[in-house]
């Protein structure tokens, strides 16, 4: 083989800082776009290793079919017995917030009470709904389309009024809004090799695109990023936070039940005095300024990840 690891992708800014860490490091590595492509039975891999950055989000940059070929190449490959890093398993994870709930509700880690459906006519008879929710896509991204909802017939105007809510698979998810203190904002932790990497706190201003790259939400200005979202005033800020250790442990934990090797984890604190988490991300966009702060170098540590997987693919290989 020609190459070491395969990184998959879709969007075109969010890989760069890799792409250069990989590049700086000597690593034999290719990139495969996940916009457009094609694969068959016969296709061998084209290396041991594949790490998976597909996006939920890709939706949102008119690249819709990008998800659905990352899964078909991924489970292909799991077959043909390539490595990949963050494969099938773990993005059908990423892809649904109702398993992901499932999974805390399973782990007896706190989250929000969520209610998938396809069908706003499913929820009339359900005696569960907690308002006021927040509506979210199944499948998440960027904090596409979520609307705070008092009630089920404001969801139903909401609904009826915007049918595009339905994008991309007719699939919602109504997740039950936990009030937090916003000067505090909530926390992100990111881990690599199942070790916390660094954690940080996101003042959101309201806002739901909390995406960490520097292309989405850039560090001063409030720009336009690059998530396929409009600019709003002020920008989501990003600080060092240390994190509880048990906050931490959690995070370990549904890393681990998950199977996810580079990822982060989203939680807040509630003024009811409860910690939910609520999202599980195996795409995990890097902050350098906060890596910087805590004396590291965010990519430097992925790169040495995968070295590691590689090393050991190939050492198997042998």
């Amino acid at each position: 083989m020609d190459h070491d690891i395969v990184i998959l992708f879709e969007h075109p800014e969010w890989q760069k800082p890799l792409f250069e860490a990989l590049e700086k490091r000597g690593t034999r590595f290719t990139a495969v776009d996940l916009k457009a492509g094609s694969f068959s039975d016969r296709d061998p891999p084209l290396a041991p290793v594949y790490f998976n950055q597909a996006s939920p989000s890709a939706y949102l940059r008119g690249n819709v079919r990008a998800v659905p070929f990352a899964l078909a190449l991924m489970r292909s490959l799991a077959y043909k017995g390539a490595r990949v890093i963050n494969g099938a398993d773990v993005f059908a994870l990423e892809l649904s917030k109702s398993a992901q709930a499932s999974l805390l509700r399973r782990l007896g880690i706190g989250t929000p009470h969520s209610v998938a459906f396809n069908d706003v006519g499913a929820l009339r008879s359900r005696k569960d709904l907690r308002f006021p929710a927040l509506l979210k896509p199944e499948q998440g991204g960027s904090g596409a389309r979520i609307q705070l909802v008092e009630d089920l017939s404001a969801l139903e105007r909401h609904i009826e009024s915007h049918p595009e809510t339905w994008l991309p698979d007719h699939l919602l998810l109504l997740q039950e809004f936990v009030p937090y203190d916003p000067e505090h904002g909530i926390v992100r932790m990111e881990f690599v090799g199942g070790e916390l990497l660094y954690s940080m706190r996101v003042v959101t201003h309201g806002r739901y695109n909390l995406c960490p790259s520097p292309a989405c939400n850039p560090d001063r200005d409030g720009s336009a990023g690059s998530c396929g979202t409009t600019p709003a005033a002020p920008p989501v800020e990003f600080h060092p936070f240390v994190a509880p250790k048990s906050a931490v442990e959690s995070g370990k934990r549904i890393l681990e039940a998950a199977g996810i090797e580079i990822g982060g984890i989203e939680y807040l604190e509630g003024l009811d005095g409860r910690r939910v988490f609520y999202d599980i991300n195996a795409n995990s966009n890097l902050r350098p300024s906060i890596g910087d702060h805590f004396g590291i170098k965010p990519f430097e540590k992925v790169v040495d990840h995968l070295e590691k997987v590689i090393h050991d693919a190939l050492k198997r290989a042998a």
